[in-house]
């Protein structure tokens, strides 16, 4: 098992910056009184789930991580990756269950791909 994942995929750094804003802003208000004070945890935790959650993705693994807590997959248990809609991509698992992959987009698939090792299939097409 490898500890330094080969492509890490995070949240884009806009958010970071737009949450170090927010936090800014609510100073003032939080400032005039001291029951507004716990506004200021709001920014603070977009701002730590921007900085922590994304996707690592190692040669045998996948390793989901959120604000609290992480989810390893083995590439093995992963029978699909699969954009939705909105260009979101989850993993769809062998055993049914489907896990959204933070800060992985339609765009970013291919490179996720490639640093697995894994290749790109696509169905065939209905008769």
């Amino acid at each position: 098992m490898s500890s330094k994942p080969v492509l890490r995929v995070r949240k884009p750094g806009a958010l970071l910056v737009a949450a170090m804003i927010a936090f800014v802003g609510t100073i003032p208000l939080a400032g005039a009184r001291w029951s507004l004070a716990p506004l200021l945890l709001i920014p603070l935790a977009v701002v730590a789930w921007a900085w922590r959650a994304g996707t690592d993705v190692y040669p045998d693994r996948l390793r989901v991580r959120a604000l609290f807590g992480a989810t390893t997959v083995p590439w093995d248990r992963v029978d699909e990756l699969a954009p939705d809609p909105r260009g979101r991509v989850s993993a769809l698992l062998t055993d049914g269950t489907v896990i959204r992959l933070t800060g992985v987009n339609r765009s970013d698939l291919p490179a996720v791909l490639a640093a697995a090792g894994q290749e790109i299939s696509t169905p065939p097409p209905p008769d």
